[in-house]
Formats: C-alpha cells, sequence, structure tokens
C-alpha cells in the first residue's frame, strides 16, 4: 500500500499563491500514480491545521519564510512527522541570504561582493560603502530573507540605492547589496547531491526579476545552454559545493551568474517551485523523471531517512 502525503502549502509569507500552486501541482502529480493525498493549506504556524489527519509523510511545498526558513522543518521534527527535503538548519542558513553569503565566503565558494545595510545607515553612508568597498554602481539590493525575487532591485544611482534599501527593508530587518555581476543566468537543480543539466534564464528585461519568473512571456528557459564543456561542469560543480555547504539535503536548486570563465553563486533554495513548469522539474525532465516520478522520489527519500532515523535511534 503507497503511504500517505500530506501536501503542505500556502503558509504567511509573501510567497503563498507561488506556493499553493506548486502544492496543488505537486498533490495531483502524486495521486496520478495512485498516492493518496491530502492537500493542507496552512494559515497559521503552529501547524493547527495538521491536528486530526492521518498520513505517513508531509511534502513540504512551502517557500519563502517558515515553510522555507527551517521553523516548519522544526516543528515536523519535534512532532516526529517525516518531511521532504532539506533540515530545519539547512534551511535557515540558505534562507538568509546573508549567512549563506557568509558560508560561501568560508568554503572558498565564488560569490559576488557584498555589503549588509540596515536602517541606520544614510542615503550618504550608503552611497559611500557602496563605493569604497563595491566599487560602485550598479548593485543589486535584496532582503536577507525571501525569495521568488520579491523586494530585489538593481539600482545605478544614490537616490536609488535607499529607495531600494528602504524598499527591502520592509521584507527584512538586514538588507544585502551585491556588486551586480553582469552575465548570464543560470540555475543548477541538485537532485540527490547530483548536479542534474543547467537552464539558462534569458530575459527581456535587466535580470530574472519575479516579473520575468512569472508574469513576462519573453523569458525563455534554455535546457543544456551552449556552453564549454569545461566551463559547464565548473558551473555544475560550484552549485553542488553551494548545495553542499549550507547543508542542502536530497534536492536545492542554486542560482548563479557565468561571467566571462567564471561562476559566482547567488543562493541555494531549499524548497525550489515545484509545478510541472518550474526549474527543476524541467531539470530532471531532461534526465529522463517525468513530474510524478520526481514527486515520488522526494517522497521516497523522505521515508528512508525516516526509517533510518528509527533504526538508528
Amino acid at each position: 500500500m503507497l503511504p500517505r502525503v500530506a501536501v503542505l502549502m500556502g503558509g504567511t509569507s509573501q510567497e503563498r499563491e507561488i506556493s499553493i500552486k506548486s502544492g496543488k501541482a505537486v498533490a495531483k502529480a502524486l495521486r496520478s500514480i495512485g498516492y493518496p493525498v491530502i492537500e493542507v493549506v496552512l494559515n497559521y504556524e503552529d501547524l493547527r491545521e495538521l491536528e486530526g489527519l492521518e498520513f505517513d509523510v508531509a511534502f513540504v511545498a512551502l517557500h519563502g519564510g517558515f515553510g522555507e526558513d527551517g521553523r516548519l522543518a522544526a516543528l515536523l521534527e519535534k512532532r516526529g512527522i517525516p518531511y521532504t527535503g532539506s533540515g530545519a538548519e539547512a534551511g535557515r542558513l540558505a534562507m538568509d541570504k546573508v549567512a549563506a553569503k557568509r558560508i560561501f565566503d568560508a568554503f572558498g565558494i565564488p560569490t559576488p561582493p557584498y555589503l549588509v545595510m540596515n536602517d541606520s545607515l544614510t542615503a550618504s553612508d550608503m552611497d559611500w560603502f557602496v563605493r569604497s568597498e563595491l566599487g560602485g554602481y550598479p548593485v543589486v539590493v535584496k532582503p536577507s530573507n525571501g525569495g521568488s525575487s520579491i523586494g530585489v532591485e538593481v539600482v545605478d544611482t544614490r537616490s536609488g540605492l535607499a529607495d531600494a534599501v528602504s524598499s527591502a527593508l520592509r521584507f527584512s530587518s538586514r538588507v544585502l547589496v551585491e556588486k551586480f555581476i553582469k552575465g548570464r543566468e543560470l540555475t543548477c537543480a541538485i537532485l540527490e547531491n547530483r548536479p542534474l543539466p543547467l537552464i539558462e534564464m534569458r530575459v527581456a528585461r535587466l535580470f530574472f526579476d519575479y516579473r520575468a519568473k512569472y508574469r513576462d512571456p519573453a523569458t525563455q528557459y534554455i535546457v543544456n545552454p551552449d556552453i564549454e564543456p569545461r566551463l559547464y561542469r565548473l558551473c555544475q560543480e560550484a552549485a553542488l559545493c553551494a548545495h553542499i555547504a549550507v547543508g542542502a539535503r536530497d534536492f536545492s536548486r542554486v542560482d548563479l551568474i557565468l561571467s566571462g570563465r567564471r561562476p559566482y553563486i547567488l543562493e541555494v533554495n531549499t524548497i525550489p517551485g515545484l509545478t510541472a513548469r518550474s526549474l527543476l522539474p524541467k531539470a530532471a525532465a531532461a534526465v529522463g523523471y517525468k513530474f510524478p516520478s520526481l514527486c515520488k522520489r522526494m517522497v521516497d527519500l523522505a521515508l528512508r531517512r525516516a526509517k533510518w532515523n528509527s533504526q538508528t535511534a
């Protein structure tokens, strides 16, 4: 008999609607191959929605805060519920862009130069730091916690920097300011510690922002882009190193920029988009995984880990 799967989606973050799309796609995929599925839309952060439900494993399809920052994983672990994806500490590190950058630096993983800013700085302070520490504009401004490129802006002026930092502070108490690296925007999905084929995002906009991801029909996704084999492998190796460095497990998606002959790691997504059109499923399809089979594999990995933990406890 197949295990009963509770697909957790929704949540309280800015990415709630995207999460629901992922969750419903996963539920549909698992049902198509015979799994009994319960769809659970979370509206609170205490798992009250799970009370009274009977299931064997939780499939986590929550993006953004609570779902992806380790707090949900910690609650599931406390309740002894097997769940898909990375553990609590890996989720915390990957979701906190500042912590992740420090991990990349510690492991010697190339990543764009950056600064951390907060609301204590004046516009003059911000401008001075960018010019003295990053060599000037343009820069990328990001909330330290968040995903789906929400709150991310590229700016090239002092006034633009101050406005972008102020906007990003609505989403987190610290703001990451990165040197803008011009190059090819790539992503590399990791499945069971193996890098999948690269995907290049070709956008009509300045960079792969929220609109390019979810609304712009001109955005193109090129699976297995034309990159010199040695550089291709170098990008995959850098992505795998980033995945391992933050402690991710089972699967992730690593975003990077290839500038000249050097890859720069941007971030690790421990719960990437999980619709059939999302990037991790696209990469998995390129090596023979249909979307239902990919979802099944994620469930299998969670249950295998739970069995191993129970035997070694």
